[in-house]
């Protein structure tokens, strides 16, 4: 080993050290021991919002910053070296290697039955380093990148995966018979209408150690960033829908322009709105639109899009009961995609626990050129910030749902189509065939006195509409024509079905971009 290589493993070491004294004093200056618990972790949070951002320095080898990433994918975590399995306990847990892109450490521990902290130091015989040539026994304890939860949720002898930490802020859960799709965040700072978007990362997790009777698994993790530090207790309780309790406590250590609380991540590439010439797949999506339930009652649905541009859009409200990124379309047909399983994609749907006071969710979507980058970001942003160094703490509820998802209690969009039939449309007009279903709707007559209430902005003119039973799926079909006055402006939709003075559905709002 050369002297250059002898010394970084050195400065590794003392590295990760200097984090696991700095930690302990910092427990220890809270007086006599006891147990582990949220309030621990907002302890810390809150002192180091006091203090200037120190980016953590990376721990990382030369030799593993110069892998490729077939390299990455090369190295394993060995299934029998999962922490717990030989406890024989409901839940293990199994460890991402650092490298590549991966190249931030994360801390990691155990909370003992008795409330005790232990550190999980990196451990190089839990990997399989494949056709590697690596030398990790030189690189002392370098940390983790991430970790994931495994638990019997398909089967009673199979510990699935079913919750990952890895990345940034960056978490995602599946339940039973689902496959990983639209990812969650801890918090997203300035992804509009900053100077530059900032990506806050969890640094420090503590994990109890579940009991052998245990049905759920409790996290806590530390955040930073330059501008903001947090405090999070994950309670995640796997099912056919996983649910996770979140409790959430965030500090500003600098002015933000937009706060994105409980951000959402997803991918949208094509869609019934929007086909993809020359794809054999009909749609391919990890959601196909956001769901909004507002405190004052309303059920909003936005179709998801790729635009050419950046489109941002808010819905601002005095309350919020629930958001969330939603995969509706359930059939295999409508994807066509053995591998990918877009059907099988979760819905995250999101409900406050507690008044989360006036704000606004605000949709961000971009342009993506293929299904390998994620291009739509959903979030709350409240309407008033907490002042430098007070908290904001916001708990709620996240469900990752699959055929049995939330809906709103009247009807819903099963579909909403773009396109012309045999006449052609006229200069700047778009046509929509938007389909409604639910148990309002399905105790109507055929020939009900139902009619679709449709409204537009001073950039759009409704040239024409129409409401009809649909008999093929016993659905209520609504058509309609817009025109859009100036195509270099979006036009902004809104259209419910009405029975007498009653609202029996969610309402559809759709957004024309600019042309």
């Amino acid at each position: 080993m050369s002297t250059a290589q002898t010394f970084n493993t050195t400065l590794v070491a003392k590295t990760l050290s200097g984090w696991l004294l700095a930690g302990a004093a910092l427990l220890a200056g809270w007086g006599p021991a006891q147990a582990f618990d949220f309030q621990d972790v907002a302890a810390q949070a809150q002192q180091l919002a006091a203090k200037p951002y120190e980016p953590r320095p990376s721990t990382l080898p030369d030799e593993l910053k110069a892998i490729s990433y077939d390299q990455y994918r090369d190295i394993r975590f060995k299934p029998e070296r999962a922490l717990w399995r030989q406890d024989n306990l409901p839940f293990e847990l199994m460890f991402f290697h650092l490298g590549k892109l991966q190249n931030q450490p994360v801390l990691i521990n155990e909370i003992t039955p008795k409330g005790e902290v232990r550190h999980i130091a990196f451990n190089r015989d839990d990997f399989d380093y494949g056709r590697n040539k690596l030398s990790p026994q030189s690189w002392g304890d370098v940390g983790y990148a991430g970790f994931r939860v495994h638990y019997p949720v398909n089967t009673a002898n199979y510990k699935d995966e079913v919750i990952v930490f890895l990345g940034a802020s960056y978490f995602r859960a599946i339940g039973a018979n689902q496959h990983y799709g639209l990812s969650a965040r801890g918090l997203a700072i300035d992804t509009v209408g900053g100077e530059k978007e900032e990506f806050p990362r969890f640094s420090e997790f503590w994990i109890e150690k579940p009991k052998a009777t245990a049905k759920s698994l409790v996290v806590y993790a530390l955040m930073e960033s330059p501008r903001a530090t947090g405090a999070y207790r994950f309670e995640v309780k796997p099912g056919s829908d996983t649910v996770t309790e979140v409790q959430s406590q965030l500090y500003l250590r600098g002015p933000v322009a937009t706060l994105g609380a409980v951000p959402l991540t997803s991918m949208f590439l094509s869609g019934e709105n929007q086909p993809r010439r020359g794809d054999f797949r009909p749609e391919v999506h990890d959601s196909d639109g956001l769901m909004v339930a507002t405190g004052e009652g309303e059920w909003l649905w936005r179709p998801l899009i790729n635009p050419k541009q950046t489109l941002t859009t808010s819905f601002a409200m005095k309350s919020l009961r629930g958001f969330g990124l939603m995969q509706r379309d359930r059939s295999f047909a409508s994807y066509e995609d053995a591998e990918a399983r877009y059907d099988r994609r979760p819905s995250a749907w999101i409900t406050p626990q507690g008044d989360w006071g006036p704000g606004r969710v605000e949709l961000v979507q971009l342009n993506t050129p293929d299904e390998t980058h994620d291009n739509v970001v959903a979030y709350w942003v409240p309407e008033k910030l907490p002042a430098i160094g007070q908290p904001l703490k916001l708990s709620y509820q996240m469900r990752w749902q699959s055929q049995q998802q939330q809906r709103p209690p009247t009807a819903w969009v099963t579909q909403s189509r773009v396109g012309q039939g045999l006449d052609a449309l006229g200069a700047n007009e778009h046509q929509y065939l938007v389909e409604f279903t639910g148990p309002s709707l399905d105790k109507l007559p055929a020939n009900a006195a139902l009619k679709a209430v449709v409204s537009s902005d001073a950039n759009g003119e409704i040239v024409e509409r129409n409401l009809y039973r649909n008999g093929g799926n016993r659905t209520w079909r609504m058509t309609l024509k817009v025109k859009q006055i100036k195509d270099t402006q979006p036009v902004e939709l809104r259209a419910f079905l009405q029975h007498g003075n009653d609202t029996v559905s969610e309402t559809w709002t759709n957004v024309i971009p600019p042309q």
